[in-house]
């Protein structure tokens, strides 16, 4: 009886029996072990399988979304497109709009160009490259008319670029006008002084904090402050003058430059608009070449990305805390 029982304590202790099943157990474990090694090599094959697919189809689509190659063959009208804010970094910033329009200008067989504008303005600089780049082309060759075509919106510095064409058309229900100025920000002082914050600015110069959001305002500042838009504003003025001329009627009508907005109808009768038409309209009946060709220079995704990684911390911040320069919308 002793012996019976003694048996399974021996094969414990060291048995062949006991180092098989170890073995065996230890050819599992090992088998286990190998399996996962091979499961994650393989997951890292299939995951960057995917990236390299991803990644050629996107080198492989991207040219669809690059600058619009056009053809050179036969009389057409160069189209080129102003949409959106016209800030730096946007599509619609003075590198895209100013390198459209060398484009049409050095093709033979454009005609005319169009420029085809829905937007509420933006930077009075970007805005100010522009008019002048149409003003000199214009100037270099005469023949090439510059047509403006507001669609759904041609305000602040949307018009102010509109302005350097020879003619301005619209739909009547377009919104065309605000020629004026703004810069907007926030106060934080009562919200500080609620939250018990102390704000606390160490500067080199008097107005080196000028208008910080977080200080109350002070008078001095707010009419220096004043005056810059003022003058931004007559530049304005002087500008649209210069582009519209006689056809303004201003005398008649001086809140034309108080930053009011009219349909296209009524800025048809104010000088702002010459006459009502579409884009197709102006293409077949005004330059005579029906055939359109867009010059619109398209961003890819990946330069636009690019653009707005390289955007300053400081300038995010900026707007952030709430002041922003002068903006024609």
């Amino acid at each position: 009886m002793s012996d019976k029982w003694n048996a399974p304590s021996q094969d414990r202790d060291g048995s062949p029996e006991d180092a098989k099943s170890w073995k065996l157990l230890e050819k599992t474990l090992l088998a286990g072990v190998q399996e996962q090694r091979r499961s994650r090599r393989w997951g890292i094959f299939f995951k960057f399988l995917t990236f390299a697919y991803l990644f050629t189809a996107l080198m492989l689509f991207m040219p669809l979304f690059g600058d619009k190659k056009v053809s050179g063959s036969g009389s057409h009208t160069a189209l080129i497109e102003i949409q959106g804010m016209i800030a730096d970094k946007e599509s619609a910033s003075a590198d895209n709009i100013v390198g459209s329009l060398r484009a049409a200008f050095e093709d033979a067989n454009t005609r005319g160009v169009i420029l085809r504008i829905n937007s509420p303005g933006g930077s009075p600089v970007q805005s100010g490259y522009v008019y002048d780049e149409i003003r000199r082309l214009r100037a270099e060759k005469p023949a090439i008319k510059v047509y403006a075509v507001i669609s759904d919106l041609g305000a602040s510095g949307a018009y102010y670029i509109a302005s350097a064409a020879d003619q301005i058309y619209a739909d009547k229900a377009s919104l065309v006008g605000s020629i004026g100025v703004t810069a907007a920000g926030f106060g934080f002082v009562g919200a500080m002084e609620k939250l018990g914050v102390e704000r606390r600015t160490y500067t080199s110069g008097e107005h080196k904090a000028f208008l910080d959001p977080f200080q109350p305002p002070k008078a001095d500042e707010a009419q220096f402050w004043q005056e810059v838009l003022a003058t931004t504003h007559r530049q304005f003025i002087a500008s649209v003058k210069q582009g519209r001329g006689d056809r303004l009627k201003d005398k008649e009508h001086p809140e034309l430059f108080s930053g009011l907005i009219w349909t296209g109808e009524q800025a048809v009768g104010l000088g702002l608009v010459d006459a009502l038409g579409s884009s197709s309209y102006v293409a077949r009946e005004v330059i005579g070449a029906k055939d359109i060709v867009d010059y619109t220079i398209q961003e890819s995704p990946f330069d636009r990305f690019s653009k707005k990684l390289g955007t300053s911390i400081a300038e995010r911040l900026a707007m952030w805390a709430g002041f922003t320069g002068p903006s024609l919308r």
